[in-house]
């Protein structure tokens, strides 16, 4: 019996590690985990946030903190609030053994927690985030990036090394400033190499104008596969290499079981699934997270429709769907209406993609409990039925945001971009852009080199640098050679999603009135390969001075040097006194490309 068969018919859920045991101090996936309010606001209690209704609902005296602004008729990009408050967080970073799965790992952790702390703001506030350093055994550096925010006027906040900083020295602490300057769910995440794929990272929450009525915000559900062999040994191994890792599990808010007769490590059986409360009648409001490092993720509710009203940080007009797909970095805000009776329990799942991804054990599940079901009460429900024939996300023409925003008729510059696997010349297979690889320098971030009048590196093959110069908007034609999927990412900026499909793209844009924008855009691979090819075409308006990165958001995609920088205008940069100072007296073992 394999193991979901086996979880499937068991006859009760009560975990066998405490919480503390798989996930240290978070409370995410269980039954104490608190529904998030409608907005912060000093003063008033949470009750009273969940128990107003969201028409009604006005704290006093100055109404909601973003004052006016809408989801249907503010421009979330031009018009970004003020507000004046500080959301302040520290976050002291350190190696520590956990079991989220049963399987112990020595892991990177936040605070004690993974996943990391839950960090909210309102959409105009600012966080203000002090990182402390203390991984040891061995040392590394570090940096965090918070995903999907435009970062106006903040570049060096990106957390990007060899970028917008260079990495935090162990031993030392830094501190993020930035505008909480979109609204909606995203993440955060180490950007130093693929640290977050060891648990470096946390779901960021800036609420803001709704554009849907809902009663319960189970808040976030992070869905990661997950590895028991630490992210460094992976990567090693990997390195030059056309071969991609298994995952070894799939995990929903950094839990589930597996099968201890597959592995000699440390192992408990049945560790502990997540769980969630659901009320009869009730719409409950989803933000689905994949964070993982490669799997793309098939995410359903046994017996319940989701509505969809958002991806990454832009609402859409909703429609609904019974499967939402997600590579890695991308975000869903789905609602559902719990149709069930109050001693209903059933089952949530989420699955790897066996097409477009590689992972041992690719199913997760949690539980779902209406009001008066017993807590270890075991779902019967059946499992919905989708297909996995392509790697893409739901059709652009279906995903329509809210706020209508065209591009321009004619961009001012068009760049095609090839992706694909070659030899460099010490023989190492390595991702490519355009026949360029990118190799990361932790001593002289990109930032930093444009404020002291560097700007000699688009010359330079290793940086892989396009300075597209005035261009006020620039078109990029994507082009997938190889028989893998990819996430494509664009740090700040959001984009519009113009054409997407397999073969040579016509010319046709789809709705050019308003395609869909976001911050990371699912890419299909051609088929049947090698003869096949994919492309998607993508959009966005230079209007964001700084050296921003373009790249695939799979760990072992941009690992091996899938990434093109593209450079507008930068400003200034500086985290690097400490990182020098480390650097000076210690051998920086540097793997990868390094972001």
């Amino acid at each position: 019996m394999n193991l979901i068969s086996s979880i499937l018919s068991s006859t009760s859920l009560i975990a066998s590690l405490s919480q503390v045991s798989t996930n240290g101090g978070s409370l995410l996936g269980t039954l104490s985990a608190p529904f998030l309010p409608k907005f912060l606001e000093d003063g008033v209690s949470l009750h009273l946030l969940l128990s107003a209704p969201s028409n009604c609902l006005k704290p006093l005296p100055r109404g909601f903190p973003w004052a006016d602004a809408s989801a249907q008729h503010t421009n979330p990009y031009e018009e970004v609030p003020n507000t004046g408050k500080i959301r302040p967080y520290n976050f002291v970073i350190e190696r520590g053994i956990l079991s989220p799965d049963g399987v112990e790992k020595n892991g990177l952790l936040i605070n004690g927690q993974f996943p990391g702390p839950t960090i909210e703001a309102n959409w105009g506030d600012t966080f203000q985030i002090t990182v402390t350093n203390n991984i040891t055994g061995p040392e590394e550096g570090t940096a965090l990036h918070w995903h999907g925010l435009l970062q106006k006027e903040t570049p060096w906040f990106d957390g990007i090394p060899s970028v917008s900083q260079c990495p935090i020295a162990p031993g030392s602490s830094f501190t993020y400033t930035f505008r909480a300057d979109s609204y909606g769910t995203s993440w955060y995440h180490s950007h130093y190499s693929a640290q977050y794929a060891d648990g470096l990272l946390g779901a960021m929450i800036i609420h803001g104008p709704a554009h849907a009525h809902y009663d319960y915000d189970l808040g976030p559900i992070m869905l990661s596969d997950h590895n028991h062999e630490e992210y460094f040994k992976i990567v090693q191994r990997f390195t030059g290499s056309k071969l991609v890792p298994n995952s070894t599990n799939n995990l929903i808010n950094g839990k589930m079981n597996y099968d201890c007769s597959l592995t000699n490590l440390t192992c408990t059986p049945n560790a502990g699934l997540s769980k969630f409360k659901f009320e009869s009648g009730k719409l409950h409001r989803l933000r689905l997270i994949n964070s993982g490092a490669e799997g793309l993720q098939r995410f359903t509710i046994d017996n319940h429709t989701m509505t969809v009203i958002a991806n990454d940080f832009v609402p859409i007009e909703p429609y609904e769907t019974n499967v939402i797909t997600l590579g890695v970095g991308q975000r869903s805000d789905v609602l559902i209406r719990g149709t069930g009776r109050p001693t209903d329990s059933f089952w949530m799942r989420t699955d790897i993609s066996d097409r477009c991804s590689h992972s041992n054990q690719p199913h997760a599940l949690a539980v779902i409990h209406y009001e008066k079901a017993h807590a270890s009460a075991v779902p019967t429900s059946q499992a919905t039925y989708f297909t996995d024939t392509n790697c893409s996300n739901d059709p652009i023409s279906v995903t329509k945001p809210l706020f209508a925003m065209a591009p321009p008729p004619e961009p001012a510059f068009t760049q095609t971009i090839d992706i694909d696997f070659q030899a460099n010349a010490t023989g190492a297979e390595v991702w490519v852009m355009n026949n360029q690889s990118f190799r990361a320098n932790y001593d002289h971030p990109l930032l930093l080199l444009a404020k002291l009048g560097n700007t000699s590196y688009p010359d330079d093959p290793q940086w892989n640098v396009y300075n597209f110069g005035k261009n006020t908007s620039i078109r990029l034609i994507l082009r997938g050679l190889t028989p893998l999927a990819h996430p494509m990412h664009l740090h700040g900026h959001n984009f519009w999603v113009v054409a997407e499909g397999v073969g040579q793209w016509d010319g046709v844009v789809t709705r050019p009135e308003n395609p869909q924008r976001r911050d990371t855009q699912l890419m299909d691979f051609g088929y049947p390969y090698p003869a096949g090819m994919s492309y998607t075409v993508i959009e966005f308006m230079a209007d964001n001075p700084g050296v921003w990165p373009f790249h695939c958001h799979v760990a072992w995609h941009e690992r091996p040097d899938l990434i093109k920088q593209r450079q507008i205008p930068s400003i200034m940069a500086q985290t690097c006194r400490d990182w020098w100072d480390y650097s000076a007296h210690n051998i920086v073992n540097e793997i990868d490309s390094g972001l």
